[in-house]
């Protein structure tokens, strides 16, 4: 035991030496470089220990399934994936584990960049399960997850303002993207579009680090080949402008879609309270699409491939199909439906409890799409253009509509394929995608419920503050306070001892009756005959502006400047909690301004 307290005593007091030598050695900048670095190591590291912990389940779970039973297995295998992860969450994690990408932005908005602990590691182990045993998800947004936890942890650690912990997040985030992907450009552009962090020269070296790095890490024990080998046979030519202008129209209809459908499904299995039922309607449909499209197993990355080098066979592999392989009609039908049943199969995957994220459908409807398209356009004879091409350029079209994300969508198609010879129909099929996207749905698959529950925070500085401002902290409650039976007497007492021009009325339960100002009674106070013939209650009127502590401070802020007044009443249900001033208000919101000015 007193062993254990010398070391206890002991690394604190190394600790304690540590960040004395820091504060005088290091300015903020160069240990947030510094930071940024380890940042990118654990990023890269976190997507390293995902990657192959789903390939050593895919290997797992297809050396125990026997040849003969491998198509009806597909039924069974996303259940059973799925109940393991309900189990490891209600047994081991013990605390809800959310999906990657909306976690960081809740976290950034409501929770000032602080990220549970469990994340360091649950994502790893839900993910792997879910996706290993084929989940029709993605890794991008665990690997977000796992990346952000631990750059969260070091802001912890380090005792980080909240400028610098959000500068880790994103930094974390850029890692992650860049390490799952092997994308760095794109990674530094997702963190800017999604995850929302102004690009700054203060922000922009720990970015570039921390991307930097962890691709490099994710170089030294993935390889460096692209995710995606790609080889541009036929070079983008002018004559196919205007289908690429197409293929955007379209793909921004696709994404409009998708986020419709995701949202569909969310809403009906919010409405299923047993997670029992959860998992046998999820898993017992996502089952049967697999069963019947067993091209919406997984992630689909090794189906992207095969689209993108022109070889359709994956739509009929272990299919029922698979007599049809040699019609093309048959693979466009197919085309048709793994398009519209992909995003369903992963609302399923999500409603029965599965982790994942959603970058990898997006990708597999994109390159299905831009198939089919450039089939279509070719089968009706009206111009023979790239089938190759335009899958290509359809995955960056869906990531531009589906994330609202259209620098995203460009520089990842063109990172991960190696594809920049096809920049020109890269920028105008995710551009066109974009705006058709924009004119139907106002926020991304990410955005869209924090949105609505007005978490989200944005490039809009103002609103970003006032959102992170706690009304209940603002209450003021140094206010002399006199009950409804009290007189003109009492009053004249409450005066002498305050130091403010308004008197609240409140009952013995609490709730507020009115007020008294003082410019209202300031000639009765010098005359002593009214002192107990008037009663407060015949002086107070009800405030008609006040702030109920649940109000947003746009809120408040809309009532400050319709009422034109200096203090409102706070009451919730009826209750008498205090006032807040126009003052402290102006002065919370600029201290505030000051402390994410960098970010």
């Amino acid at each position: 035991m007193l062993l254990l307290r010398f070391c206890m005593s002991s690394s604190k007091n190394i600790w304690v030496r540590f960040h004395r030598w820091r504060l005088r050695n290091l300015s903020e900048r160069g240990f947030l470089t510094l930071l940024s670095i380890v940042v990118g190591i654990l990023s890269g590291i976190a997507a390293v220990i995902i990657k192959n912990t789903v390939r050593l389940t895919q290997q797992a779970v297809n050396t125990l399934i026997s040849n003969e039973v491998h198509n009806y297995i597909y039924f069974a295998l996303p259940i059973l994936g799925i109940l393991l992860v309900i189990l490891v969450v209600k047994y081991v994690v013990r605390s809800e584990v959310r999906h990657g990408i909306p976690t960081v932005l809740y976290s950034i908005s409501m929770r000032k960049g602080r990220i549970r602990s469990h994340n360091l590691y649950s994502s790893v182990i839900t993910s792997s399960l879910t996706v290993g045993f084929g989940g029709s998800v993605g890794l991008e947004g665990p690997t977000v997850a796992t990346g952000t936890a631990w750059g969260s942890w070091l802001a912890k650690v380090f005792r980080l303002n909240y400028k610098n912990t959000i500068l880790m997040l994103a930094s974390a985030c850029a890692g992650a993207m860049a390490a799952i992907f092997k994308a760095p450009i794109a990674a530094i552009v997702f963190a800017v579009e999604v995850i929302m962090i102004d690009l700054t020269v203060f922000s922009l070296v720990p970015l570039l680090l921390s991307s930097a790095t962890a691709v490099v890490t994710s170089y030294f024990f993935l390889g460096q080949d692209v995710l995606y080998p790609f080889k541009v046979v036929q070079s983008f030519v002018l004559a196919d402008l205007p289908y690429y202008i197409l293929l955007g129209i379209l793909t921004g209809f696709i994404s409009v879609y998708y986020t419709k459908m995701y949202l569909f499904f969310n809403d009906i299995f919010e409405k299923i309270k047993s997670k029992r039922m959860r998992l046998l309607v999820g898993g017992g449909g996502l089952g049967i699409l697999i069963f019947l499209f067993p091209s919406l197993y997984g992630e689909g990355y090794e189906a992207i491939n095969e689209c993108l080098a022109g070889n359709l066979d994956y739509l009929f592999h272990e299919s029922l199909f698979y007599s049809l392989q040699d019609e093309l009609w048959a693979a466009m039908i197919l085309l048709a439906a793994v398009i519209l049943l992909k995003i369903v199969a992963t609302s399923l995957t999500f409603g029965a409890g599965g982790v994942g994220g959603i970058f990898a459908p997006t990708l597999f409807m994109g390159v299905n799409t831009g198939m089919l398209f450039a089939q279509l356009i070719n089968r009706l004879g009206f111009r023979e253009i790239s089938p190759n091409n335009f899958a290509l350029i359809g995955m960056a079209g869906l990531i531009a509509g589906v994330l609202h994300a259209p620098l995203t969508g460009i520089f990842l198609i063109a990172d991960i394929s190696g594809g920049y010879q096809l920049f020109v129909p890269l920028m105008v099929t995710a551009t066109f995608s974009y705006l058709i996207v924009r004119a139907f749905t106002p926020n991304s698959v990410y955005h869209i419920q924090l949105a609505q529950r007005k978490e989200l925070l944005t490039h809009d500085k103002d609103a970003n503050v006032l959102q992170m401002m706690d009304v209940r902290e603002m209450i003021e409650t140094d206010f002399e306070v006199l009950p409804p039976e009290a007189t003109l007497r009492d009053l004249t007492k409450a005066i002498s001892r305050a130091h403010r021009d308004l008197f609240p009325v409140v009952d013995k339960d609490g709730e507020m009756a009115g007020m008294v100002k003082m410019d209202d009674i300031r000639g009765m106070i010098f005359d002593h005959d009214l002192y107990d013939k008037v009663k407060i209650s015949e002086l107070m009127y009800m405030p008609k502006y006040y702030i109920d502590p649940n109000d947003s401070m746009e809120i408040v802020a809309n009532k400050f400047e319709s009422s034109g007044r200096y203090n409102l009443a706070v009451i919730e249900n009826g209750k008498y909690l205090g006032f807040i001033s126009r003052a402290r208000v102006f002065t919370r919101y600029r201290k505030e301004i000051i402390s994410v000015s960098h970010v």
